[in-house]
């Protein structure tokens, strides 16, 4: 029995120790939980004595090529709460003062208060209550403030355009959304960055890093000063600059050419592939997507039929027409299917089994250089035959197509050519399953002969199109195009500074060149002619099942040492030699001699007088 209670009392001393043990263990973690895992009552610590303002850094501002000044910065002032520190108020005279409905003002607590909206919300952590103040705003809340306990007011910068041009390559910042804090934690609800153009594409370089300000509070919260003497403040820092390759005068004047049309200007310079203007008709005043009316006017913006939104430079998606023949005798040169000299009968159109694409009359038969100046469908129709359907060439049509469209890829189309602007599609060209899967295995040239021309299947960005001419420009290579000239204290990715070969070679594009300058002395280009520019160029009618068909031009000048290559596409607007060729004329005249002569102020007129937009809707009517 007494060995039994001593055993007793042992196995009791061991229960207790071990409960000691648990309890201190309990209490070890819990400590830890609250100390270092959670921060709530370390937050609610700090928050009595200490108020963290965050100092939005100067967002960088943009320049043109030449220096001018495009998107700079404004001041605003944001309405910034604590819920921690609010008290009883006057909640409608608050709501007077900044000018918004109890309803507003309670839907923005609720929406607030709601993790699902906003991730990071705390009730000890600023939260942003009312954006953008203008300083009249900020003016007259700045005066009761003291009325409003948990209120502040936080400074900021906004936006701001010198110049109503150049919507979609700028791009415009807005608020941003639960995914980009999600993805993100440098972003907090109420943050800004770029939403769409430069703005998005370079945002990491223009928004710079936030500041703090650590400021010191008494015991009935208010301000007595920095928080060791400013210690332990962290300055921002501000954005970099960046300078475009676009030149802002050449831009505006493309937008007003293009004035009640729809489509794009695109121009490149081929020794560098920087852009020097993207036009997309319609455009908008980048200035509508600035401030608390932002939102109403970005929806009006979506609402307009016209998609002004819409970046039809990069995401525009066209048959080429015409402009893509260049591409075709490049093919063809480079794989045999013909020489300088083979030539091609034209019966007014390719004839080969009831063959589709007609002809306009000119001189028949006729090798590559005047099949290009002529614009002539059954020349390229019947290098397409001869390349694909010949079983001494390649094993099988799908063998010889897959040649072809590897050809085509290297030149930059059917993929994104990676231009340093969000939102770029790639376009479409078909490979051999695309048919497989229509047709089986039984299709040949005549199946698909439309492509030859640019039409069919294909079809292609204006970015796309005037990457084209910009390397036949440089006889056999192309930089990828970009809009970024420089960024301040930084270098552009290799990606823009490296050239790229398509699998053509040099001597193939040599003699293309020379049909393109044809086309202006002698072919379907000649309004494009300009004295002393030695201008080359390719028309483009793209048929339209849906309307009147498209014009496009491609070109480039001068010949020799090219300085600018071009696309105009302008949709319905029928004929190439329409719309496409006389603005692409005044396009090259305003950029390499910086003015419009005596000769073409005709055109000019012409241009920016003529519509397309009715036509497309009386069709539409009809």
């Amino acid at each position: 029995m007494e060995r039994n209670h001593k055993y007793a009392l042992e196995n009791r001393r061991y229960v207790i120790a071990g409960a000691v043990v648990v309890v201190v263990l309990i209490f070890i973690i819990r400590l830890f939980t609250l100390q270092v895992i959670d921060n709530g009552y370390k937050a609610s610590a700090d928050s009595n004595a200490l108020l963290r303002k965050t100092i939005h850094p100067s967002r960088g501002l943009i320049y043109d090529r030449n220096g001018t000044l495009l998107v700079f910065n404004q001041p605003a002032y944001d309405v910034m709460v604590i819920m921690r520190e609010v008290q009883p108020f006057d909640t409608l005279d608050f709501c007077r003062t900044v000018g918004i409905t109890r309803e507003v003002f309670d839907r923005r607590l609720v929406e607030m208060k709601d993790r699902r909206m906003n991730p990071g919300y705390s009730s000890y952590v600023p939260q942003v209550f009312m954006n953008q103040l203008s300083v009249e705003e900020y003016g007259v809340l700045q005066e009761k403030l003291y009325q409003f306990p948990g209120f502040y007011i936080q400074n900021r910068t906004i936006r701001d355009y010198a110049y109503p041009r150049a919507a979609h390559l700028l791009g415009n910042v807005g608020q941003v959304n639960k995914k980009d804090i999600e993805k993100n934690p440098y972003y907090v609800q109420g943050d800004y960055s770029g939403r769409s153009g430069v703005e998005r594409s370079y945002e990491e370089v223009l928004r710079g890093e936030k500041g703090v300000e650590i400021l010191l509070r008494d015991a009935h919260g208010r301000i007595k000063g920095k928080y060791e003497d400013g210690a332990q403040d962290q300055a921002p820092v501000s954005g970099k600059n960046l300078t475009l390759s676009i030149d802002i005068d050449l831009q505006a004047y493309g937008e007003e050419l293009m004035q009640n049309k729809l489509g794009s200007i695109v121009m490149i310079e081929p020794s560098t592939g920087e852009i020097l203007c993207m036009v997309s008709s319609p455009t908008y005043d980048p200035r509508l997507l600035v401030g608390r009316q932002r939102g109403a006017n970005h929806t009006l913006l979506e609402k307009d039929p016209l998609r002004p939104l819409l970046d039809r430079s990069i995401m525009g998606f066209y048959p080429p027409g015409s402009t893509f023949k260049p591409s075709q005798g490049l093919i063809f040169l480079e794989e045999g299917v013909i020489t300088p000299q083979t030539m091609y009968s034209c019966a007014h159109g390719y004839t080969f089994r009831g063959g589709k694409p007609a002809c306009h009359g000119h001189a028949s038969p006729l090798n590559l250089v005047p099949a290009i100046a002529t614009s002539c469908n059954s020349f390229f129709c019947w290098g397409l035959h001869d390349m694909i359907d010949s079983r001494r060439r390649y094993p099988t049509v799908q063998d010889g197509f897959e040649v072809w469209k590897n050809h085509m890829v290297s030149m930059g189309y059917g993929y994104q050519l990676g231009v340093d602007l969000p939102g770029e599609i790639r376009g479409f060209i078909p490979n051999s399953a695309v048919y497989d899967k229509v047709y089986g295995k039984r299709w040949t040239s005549s199946t698909v002969i439309s492509i030859a021309i640019g039409q069919g299947e294909v079809s292609a960005t204006p970015v796309q199109m005037c990457n084209l001419a910009a390397t036949i420009a440089n006889r056999g290579y192309f930089y990828t195009p970009h809009v970024v000239k420089e960024i301040e204290g930084g270098a552009l990715d290799s990606t823009y500074t490296n050239k790229r070969f398509p699998s053509v070679g040099r001597e193939a594009y040599d003699l293309v060149a020379e049909g393109m300058r044809q086309a202006v002395l002698a072919g379907t280009c000649r309004r494009a002619d300009i004295p002393g520019l030695d201008v080359c160029g390719k028309t483009g009618t793209a048929e339209n099942p849906h309307g009147k068909d498209h014009s496009a031009f491609i070109g480039f000048a001068p010949y020799d040492n090219p300085k600018v290559a071009i696309l105009v596409y302008v949709e319905n607007g029928g004929w190439g030699a329409n719309y496409g060729v006389p603005i692409g004329r005044l396009m090259m005249e305003k950029y390499l001699t910086g003015e419009i002569s005596a000769e073409s102020k005709y055109i000019e007129e012409q241009m920016k007088q003529a519509s397309t937009i009715h036509q497309r809707y009386a069709l539409q009517e009809n």
